[in-house]
C-alpha cells in the first residue's frame, strides 16, 4: 500500500499525510508541481518531526510518477466516484491517489487509474479535507488487507 498526492496545494496537508504515512509505515509519493514552495523546511514545520521519519518520494510530474507504476493498481479517491470506499476490494500493493485540494486530478490521471472510490457522506456535503480523507481511506484499505492491527500500541 502507498499513498500518492497529486500536485498538492497546501503544505500543512502534505505534512499531515506524511505524518499519517510514517505512523502506519506506508510510503508516500508527492507528485509535483505543488501549490506551495516545496522545501524541507516547510515540510518539517507542517509535519513536525514525523515528516523526517516518513518514507516518501518526490516526483517531478505525473509522467515521472506514472512511468514507475507498471503492474500496480492505482486507486483514485474522488468525490465524483460512484463506488464506495467500503465496498472496494483493496489489495496490499494498491496505490491510493489523492488529487489537489483545489482541482482534484485531470482526466488523463483519472483515466490512468484502475478504479475510483468515494467516501460516503451525508447529502449536501461535497468533500472532506484531503488529509482527513487520506486517513479514512488508508485506515480502511489497511484494515481490508489485514495490515491494520486493532488495539496496537
Amino acid at each position: 500500500m502507498r499513498i500518492a498526492l497529486y500536485q498538492p496545494d497546501i503544505a500543512g496537508n502534505v505534512g499531515t499525510i506524511l505524518r499519517l504515512a510514517a505512523c502506519f509505515g506506508v510510503p508516500c509519493d508527492v507528485i509535483e508541481p505543488c501549490g506551495f514552495p516545496f522545501s524541507d523546511r516547510a515540510l518539517r514545520r507542517a509535519g513536525m518531526d514525523y515528516a523526517a521519519a516518513a518514507d516518501w518520494t518526490r516526483h517531478a510530474d505525473w509522467s515521472a510518477y506514472h512511468a514507475g507504476q507498471a503492474g500496480s493498481r492505482l486507486v483514485l479517491l474522488s468525490s465524483k466516484a460512484s463506488a464506495s470506499l467500503y465496498d472496494f476490494p483493496f489489495e496490499p500493493d494498491d496505490r491510493l491517489i489523492l488529487g489537489s485540494e483545489s482541482a482534484g486530478v485531470p482526466d488523463d490521471v483519472r483515466d490512468a487509474c484502475t478504479a475510483a472510490v468515494r467516501i460516503p457522506m451525508e447529502a449536501g456535503f461535497r468533500s472532506l479535507n484531503v488529509a482527513v480523507a487520506a486517513g479514512i481511506a488508508l485506515g480502511e484499505a489497511l484494515r481490508r488487507t489485514g495490515r491494520f492491527e486493532r488495539g496496537a500500541p
